[in-house]
């Protein structure tokens, strides 16, 4: 794993210390940043839910974002976010919150993001839940994408509440879906 583009392209990143977290494939990645770069909107807040290695927000830090909240449930990835971070040189435009994304979006109290991307375990039965749960929370607002990586077999929706999909691609084993959120 390799940072793609932007002020920390080629930097390596640590991965997971076991098969319990599946990193987005460095291809996949280039593929939806380059849809994103397309897209024009790498800037601003990101939020990287299920963040496992921090790979997704540190690409976009990378890339211009100013700041990114990661969030991940397991402490040992924690660490490596932190330690991916300080790598990159970036840490100083991170935070890292250990709970998990049910919590953080439940309890969450702050500006809304610009990107949120989420990678969640592809055997997840909450995928879809999780989506609607962000459409309907305070962490979104006009024009907010949302970037999913999920498995090739899960059909998204084209609409979850405000969020309407501009795309969705697959790749191999790995799809992902962008959506845009739309107050109007």
């Amino acid at each position: 794993m390799r940072v793609i583009s932007g002020s920390a392209k080629g930097h390596k990143l640590k991965g997971p210390p076991d098969n319990q977290t599946r990193p987005m494939l460095d291809r996949v990645k280039e593929s939806l940043f380059s849809i994103l770069t397309g897209y024009d909107v790498i800037h601003g807040r990101v939020l990287d839910l299920f963040a496992g290695t921090g790979a997704l927000g540190i690409e976009c830090l990378s890339r211009g974002a100013a700041w990114c909240d990661f969030v991940e449930q397991r402490a040992v990835m924690c660490r490596i976010i932190r330690e991916n971070l300080q790598h990159t040189k970036l840490a100083e435009r991170g935070r890292v919150h250990q709970g998990t994304v049910e919590a953080f979006i439940a309890q969450f109290r702050g500006e809304p993001y610009d990107i949120i991307v989420m990678d969640p375990p592809y055997a997840s039965p909450t995928i879809e839940a999780t989506i609607q749960a962000i459409a309907d929370s305070a962490l979104v607002k006009d024009g907010s994408i949302l970037v999913v990586g999920h498995w090739p077999r899960l059909r998204l929706q084209e609409r979850y509440g405000r969020f309407e999909q501009l795309t969705s691609r697959r790749l191999g084993d790995s799809s992902f879906s962008i959506y845009e959120y739309r107050e109007a």
